[in-house]
């Protein structure tokens, strides 16, 4: 078993966690709220995967295995989005993630 980097852990955190509190903020300053009534169900998925995919790059961690880490964390807080909890279910899905990314074999940071 693979042993839990912590120092990748945070930073995948506090990466995701950043950006999709910055880009949740831009869309709802940018678009009404019928926009996420009737197209919120594409528009989180998409912009979760946007923020996995910054994290990807800027720690230099395969992008795939990141993208099926954040699949399996988006699917695990979809239910807290059905019971109505859903920035609840947005911070457990960005801790199941981080753990996910602490795992992966790292490449080149984006930096260097």
């Amino acid at each position: 078993m693979k042993s839990v980097d912590t120092s990748i852990l945070w930073r995948a955190a506090l990466i995701q966690a950043l950006s999709v509190a910055a880009l949740s903020l831009a869309l709802a300053l940018a678009l009404p709220h019928s926009f996420f009534e009737d197209w919120g169900w594409i528009a989180g998925p998409a912009a979760w995967i946007a923020c996995a995919l910054l994290t990807a790059r800027v720690l230099g961690l395969p992008v795939m295995s990141v993208l099926a880490g954040a699949a399996i964390a988006g699917v695990l807080s979809l239910a807290g989005v059905l019971l109505g909890v859903h920035w609840l279910s947005v911070a457990i899905a960005v801790g199941v993630f981080a753990v996910w990314c602490a795992r992966l074999e790292r490449g080149e940071p984006a930096w260097t």
